[in-house]
């Protein structure tokens, strides 16, 4: 018999394992009796935050579940993570991912401006403040996290498993156009293309609904791209 599936789940950038998204995705898997891990990006200090670290939190993670099959589920720069990890891990133990309006455009030096904030400028200060959403403060981020991010890439990344994205259409920080140029290249990658903006809250029931159907789904053929 196969083994139980367990999800980690990546939150997003200044964000928390308490995010609203997190905890329905919990709360619906423990329904389920399917296991569920979110590890806190944020540690060991919000400040110092890197892919690369995030990588191994993901990594270890992943590990802790014991050889059973791991969906990956990512929010944002949790989705970038997710995207690195899955492809990283080579189908050992991630067999499917779930992406929430991915940052696709994060790494590979791709971005000219990080918020309100030119890269140059970020790099010269050395750290800018940024709102942390789940602390309800601002804090410093340091460069290091985006010239980290540059050897990281997500449009040439290789990935096996079944993908199944959600991006909103009126989203102004990930660009809808940008995630489906992605998605367009991959035909293991179905796209959903949804009438919200970055925290999809409004179709929270619709994503929670189609995440149940995908990570009940058993082994096979990938599922074909599409945008609706």
């Amino acid at each position: 018999m196969r083994p139980a599936r367990h999800v980690v789940y990546l939150h997003g950038f200044a964000s928390s394992p308490a995010s609203s998204k997190a905890r329905r995705f919990e709360s619906e898997l423990a329904r389920l009796g399917i296991g569920f891990t979110c590890p806190d990006l944020n540690e060991p200090a919000f400040e110092t935050l890197t892919v690369t670290r995030m990588l191994a939190q993901t990594r270890g993670a992943v590990a802790r579940a014991a050889g059973r099959p791991v969906a990956l589920i990512g929010s944002s720069l949790g989705a970038f993570v997710a995207v690195h990890a899955a492809a990283e891990d080579a189908g050992r133990s991630v067999d499917r991912l779930i992406l929430l309006a991915p940052a696709f455009d994060f790494g590979g030096n791709r971005l000219s401006r990080f918020g309100d904030c030119e890269i140059a400028e970020w790099r010269r200060r050395g750290s800018v403040p940024v709102l942390h959403h789940a602390l309800g403060e601002p804090r410093e981020i340091g460069f290091a996290l985006f010239e980290d991010a540059g050897q990281y890439d997500a449009f040439t990344v290789e990935l096996a498993p079944p993908v199944l994205v959600f991006q909103g259409r009126a989203d102004t920080v990930v660009d809808p156009a940008m995630v489906t140029v992605w998605a367009s290249a991959r035909p293991n990658v179905d796209l959903r293309l949804l009438d919200d903006d970055h925290q999809l809250a409004s179709s929270i029931d619709e994503i929670w609904r189609d995440s149940e159907r995908f990570l009940s789904a058993g082994p096979g053929p990938t599922i074909g791209s599409r945008a609706s």
